[in-house]
């Protein structure tokens, strides 16, 4: 299967975390919506991840990977109008 990647934002109660997820290309699940509602995934996986605290506390903090709980996502869109990478 051909996947795209796409950078993304992701609120919870306290961080905003930024990073690439991977998506299929196009048919079932390209649309993160689509992804993010899935019945029978419960975490998100990230890469090139930079995590902020939305109080402002200390600084962001980079990780290679991230895996976030969908449980605590508040919020979630594309970061940019940028066109995906091609994996």
């Amino acid at each position: 299967m051909d996947h795209r990647e796409q950078r993304i934002v992701v609120e919870t109660e306290r961080h905003r975390i930024t990073g690439m997820v991977r998506l299929p290309r196009d048919g079932y699940r390209s649309r993160l919506t689509d992804y993010l509602n899935a019945s029978d995934r419960t975490f998100l996986a990230l890469t090139d991840v930079e995590l902020a605290s939305l109080d402002g506390a200390g600084q962001a903090e980079h990780r290679s990977y991230v895996a976030l709980s969908l449980r605590h996502v508040v919020l979630a869109m594309p970061a940019e109008d940028e066109p995906p990478e091609e994996v």
